[in-house]
């Protein structure tokens, strides 16, 4: 009997890997449990996106005591460990300002969605600024340094990227690029209940406030 299968620190299904695969799937498990997101577009990422392919209802079984659902995006493409809100308990929180993102940036999929757009879902933060006007305009915006330091927690967690232009330097034109993974951790079924949501962020809430979000990635 092997040590893999006899040391409580690793999973029963441990000596069913191929040792080739044991390093990539450490690094699977770590991408998922410190970002929620995988993303096998890019760099060493699609290599491990291969091997995730591979053990697909391996990495499930493991996931699952944590309340984490596997989802893999063919389009993409990437790998998400979706809280499921009712039994996670590593749920993430945001403040404010990082509620109003993520909730503009739904709005603006979902309307791609509606209007039947194939291609990738993206904006400039100065739309995006504009976008916070036209959806909450009884709402006191955030200052650009907020919005950027916004932008950049939801890139951590990989519910969004962002790129600049190569021929530009304006902040305003770096571009946004809402990924899937961000509709599914804040999957409303109607604009109805986007409102619902929206209206918790009201003008009278304290800036910094916590506001639950339902849980964005495991952290």
């Amino acid at each position: 009997m092997t040590i893999e299968r006899t040391d409580p620190l690793w999973p029963s299904f441990w000596h069913e890997v191929p040792v080739e695969d044991r390093a990539p799937m450490r690094d699977i498990l770590a991408d998922l449990l410190s970002h929620g997101v995988l993303l096998g577009d890019t760099g060493s990422g699609r290599e491990l996106l291969l091997v995730a392919r591979e053990h697909q209802h391996r990495l499930a079984d493991y996931l699952a005591p944590l309340g984490l659902e596997l989802v893999l995006d063919e389009e993409v493409p990437l790998l998400q460990a979706r809280p499921r809100t009712e039994s996670c308990q590593l749920l993430g929180s945001f403040n404010k300002y990082e509620t109003l993102m993520l909730l503009t940036l739904w709005r603006v999929w979902d309307e791609a969605q509606t209007s039947g757009l194939s291609s990738a879902v993206t904006l400039t933060l100065d739309e995006l600024y504009e976008k916070l006007r036209v959806y909450f305009e009884d709402i006191e915006r955030p200052e650009r340094t907020q919005l950027e330091d916004a932008l950049g927690k939801l890139k951590r967690h990989r519910l969004i990227r962002t790129r600049r232009p190569d021929d530009s330097e304006a902040p305003g034109e770096t571009i946004i690029e809402v990924l899937p993974s961000l509709a599914r951790v804040i999957p409303f079924d109607s604009i109805e209940q986007w409102s619902e949501r929206a209206q918790l962020v009201s003008p009278t809430a304290a800036v910094g406030e916590e506001v639950s979000t339902g849980g964005a990635s495991a952290v």
